[in-house]
């Protein structure tokens, strides 16, 4: 058993960790959701990049992070072959982060297009145009791009075949909060062989 009270209490890490991103909604000037994602590529070079986090999804072993790209893109390639990631979640106006280890797949069904279709427009058809991570000419090349989609799908284009959402099963999750003299509070959840989350503090 932890000694963990106030901010870190709970017997479900998904629930702490939408509580704190609710939190974070309410102070973080921008992108409260915004995630650095790791990746390895075919070298075991690791790569990392911004995203946002879209949802946090279930409970117990059951539950997930999902955040939706271009599969084609270099973490798009890079999850597809490993199926292994990391991210940090991080908020300066809580001083606090959350860690995470675990496992990806594709979320490509009907979750994936009701995000797609809540999206602008422009992002939609943006999302047609852009070979995400491949070399581009120049800023009007994109430009047309974007105008040679617009006529090609109109008004109400459906989700791309290759972009979509990764689902991110995690093996390990841990909450971070700033302390004092750098004596930082952090709890590890680690799921078991049982699929039953334990909790371990950690020293900072």
């Amino acid at each position: 058993m932890t000694d963990r009270t106030g901010i870190f209490s709970g017997d479900d890490p998904f629930d702490i960790a939408r509580a704190w991103l609710e939190e974070a909604r309410q102070e973080e000037p921008n992108d409260p959701n915004a995630i650095a994602l790791a990746t390895v590529d075919p070298e075991g070079l690791p790569d990392v990049r911004m995203v946002l986090l879209k949802d946090i999804d279930g409970q117990g072993a059951d539950g997930s992070f999902v955040f939706y790209t271009n599969y084609d893109s270099a973490k798009g390639r890079q999850i597809a072959a490993s199926g292994k990631v990391a991210f940090v979640m991080h908020w300066k106006s809580l001083r606090r982060q959350i860690r995470v280890r675990g496992t990806a797949s594709r979320e490509e069904g009907p979750q994936a297009d009701a995000y797609y279709d809540s999206r602008a427009l422009q992002s939609r058809l943006g999302a047609w145009a852009s070979r995400q991570s491949q070399p581009l000419s120049s800023r009007g090349a994109l430009v047309a791009e974007v105008a040679r989609v617009s006529l090609k799908y109109g008004t109400n284009p459906t989700r791309p075949p290759f972009w979509g959402g990764i689902r991110i099963k995690p093996s390990q999750i841990e909450f971070w909060a700033d302390g004092a003299f750098r004596l930082h509070d952090r709890f590890q959840w680690t799921l078991d062989g049982a699929d039953r989350w334990q909790t371990a503090r950690l020293f900072p």
